[in-house]
C-alpha cells in the first residue's frame, strides 16, 4: 500500500537513518577542542597538534606520566594545569618543538619539567641527560627548586651549575672531559 506521511515526519525519518559520519564526528570533537582553546585564551600555530589536557590526571591515563611525579605535582598545590601547561604538555609528550609565551607567573616552569622528567623515564647513572639553559640565575634557581619537588622520591639527581669552576669541584677534575 500506499504510506502517507507528512513532510516534517519525513524530515524526522531521515534523521533517525543517518549515523553520524567519521568525518562529521571529527569535526565535532575539532570544534569542541577549538572552543576549549578560545575559553582558555590559548592560541596555537601548526599542523597535527595534540589535544590540550584539562586536567593533571589526563597525564597518566593518556601519557603515562610516573605515578610518582603526579603525586609531586598534587602535593606542590597544582589542581589544574593553567593554559600554557594544558596545550605545552601534551605538545612537548609528542615530541614535538614548541616556542611557547606566557606571562610571569603563569606556569611554564612547570610546563617543560614535567615532559622532560616523563622523557628521561628514570634514573641512571650515565652523567648528565638534560641541560637547561637559564639567562639569569634566579631563573635557574627557579627552575632547579621547581624540579627538584617535582622529581623528589623518583631518584633524579637535580643539580645546579653556577660556574665551570664549581663544577670541576662538586663533579670531580675530569668531568668537563667527560660530560
Amino acid at each position: 500500500g500506499i504510506k502517507w506521511m507528512s513532510s516534517m515526519e519525513v524530515k524526522l525519518e531521515d534523521t533517525k537513518d543517518k549515523k553520524p559520519t567519521a568525518d562529521k564526528l571529527e569535526r565535532l570533537r575539532r570544534e569542541k577542542i577549538n572552543r576549549f582553546r578560545n575559553q582558555h585564551r590559548i592560541n596555537v600555530q601548526g599542523t597535527d597538534l595534540p589535544d590540550p589536557i584539562a586536567t593533571f590526571d589526563q597525564l597518566q591515563k593518556e601519557y603515562k606520566v610516573h605515578p610518582k611525579i603526579m603525586e609531586n605535582i598534587q602535593a606542590a598545590g597544582f589542581h589544574v594545569p593553567t593554559p600554557i601547561q594544558m596545550q605545552a604538555i601534551p605538545t612537548m609528550l609528542h615530541g614535538r618543538e614548541l616556542l611557547a609565551s606566557a606571562p610571569t607567573g603563569s606556569g611554564k616552569t612547570l610546563a617543560f619539567c614535567i615532559p622532560l622528567l616523563t622523557h628521561l623515564k628514570q634514573p641512571r647513572n650515565k652523567g648528565f641527560r638534560a641541560l637547561i639553559i637559564s639567562p639569569t640565575r634566579e631563573l635557574a634557581s627557579q627552575t632547579h627548586r621547581e624540579l627538584v619537588k617535582l622529581a623528589e622520591g623518583t631518584g633524579f639527581r637535580i643539580h645546579m651549575i653556577h660556574k665551570a669552576a664549581d663544577a670541576a669541584k662538586k663533579f670531580g677534575p675530569k668531568s668537563s672531559k667527560k660530560f
